[in-house]
């Protein structure tokens, strides 16, 4: 067992509050863990859900453990009547993934202060929404003279070549396939005019990314001009200096929900709980909306405004109509076979 300097702080304090209270079994006494992701994601909660949490509980102790939705799950799967998690993150393919294998529990919609505030769409009674993630056109303005309007854009003449895309693995690249599939005839559950459309684009791509991050990389080394891109990742781009910019297409902005959820057995259920209600507060979702995180609130107490507003949507109702939120219980029906298929069919 690899014990690094978190998990033996976590240690001691397992230990520390079983000896003040002899009667907790070692599950019960540890600390709350929060699974969130890795990167700005993590940055963004160190910074400000953590902090909500702790004054909102007089202080209690919770571990910050990031990784991967992938491996939230394959942890919890490990010891479902001892789960070494008692929050998760997740994109909606991942979350659907957790509730049907019976993960998660219900949120006690009922006890909550801030469910019946959130948009509709963030409204999930097994793992509410505080966050979006939207995903538009990415470009550099230093050599793409004309801003793109369209998906289709990626298509003209003048960018073969300086095109990236990512793989179907991300739920970037995989959102980004439907939609090419809707507009070439195609849906949720008939992805083939997606893969007729990347047949034709491929003289123009210039890399095919392994994850958004990869994408970003990409941008930065001026290996690409144009591509589909995560605003979030845009704006830490842009606050290096990376000459880049992001536009919705007229087809509308791909909108992922990233819900929340308290794991099924366990021993940290009320405080769980509490940090989901500090993650849905409007204190902490206008936080969140500010330079340099720049998250999506899904809480309509929240009026939305700064970089938001200006590149995204005035309010809420605007999101409604700009923001295009995909069918993911069809998309996981089919997911893993595009995945095999692209990896085989689409190389540069």
């Amino acid at each position: 067992m690899l014990l690094t300097r978190r998990t033996l702080m976590q240690t001691a304090l397992t230990l520390g509050a079983m000896h003040a209270f002899p009667g907790l079994t070692w599950a019960q006494a540890r600390p709350l863990v929060f699974a969130t992701f890795t990167g700005s994601w993590e940055e963004a909660h160190k910074a400000v859900l953590v902090p909500a949490f702790r004054k909102a509980t007089g202080n209690a102790d919770m571990v910050l453990d990031p990784m991967l939705s992938v491996d939230q799950i394959a942890k919890v799967n490990a010891a479902k009547t001892n789960p070494p998690i008692d929050v998760m993150l997740h994109d909606p393919g991942p979350a659907l993934q957790a509730i049907a294998q019976d993960l998660v529990e219900p949120y006690p919609v009922e006890k909550s202060a801030y469910y019946k505030d959130l948009i509709p769409e963030a409204q999930v009674p097994m793992g509410p929404s505080p966050f979006f993630q939207v995903v538009g056109i990415t470009y550099n303005p230093e050599t793409v003279k004309t801003p793109p309007t369209s998906w289709a854009d990626l298509w003209k003449p003048e960018f073969k070549g300086r095109v990236g895309i990512t793989n179907l693995n991300s739920t970037l690249g995989t959102g980004f396939m439907v939609e090419l599939a809707k507009m070439h005839g195609g849906s949720e559950s008939n992805i083939d005019p997606a893969f007729k459309a990347l047949e034709a684009l491929r003289p123009s791509l210039a890399a095919v990314a392994a994850n958004p991050g990869q994408l970003a990389t990409l941008f930065q080394q001026g290996q690409i001009d144009i591509s589909p891109g995560n605003f979030n990742a845009i704006q830490i781009l842009k606050a290096r200096g990376v000459p880049v910019e992001f536009v919705i297409p007229k087809e509308g902005a791909i909108a992922f929900k990233t819900t929340i959820h308290i794991v099924k057995n366990s021993p940290n259920k009320e405080l769980a709980f509490k940090l989901i209600e500090a993650a849905l507060s409007p204190e902490v979702q206008a936080q969140l909306m500010e330079e340099p995180f720049l998250i999506v609130p899904t809480n309509t107490k929240v009026a939305i405004k700064g970089e938001l507003a200006k590149t995204l949507a005035k309010d809420h109702a605007e999101i409604a109509k700009k923001f295009v939120f995909q069918d993911w219980a069809k998309i996981n029906e089919q997911r893993s076979a595009w995945i095999e298929r692209f990896n085989r069919e689409i190389r540069v």
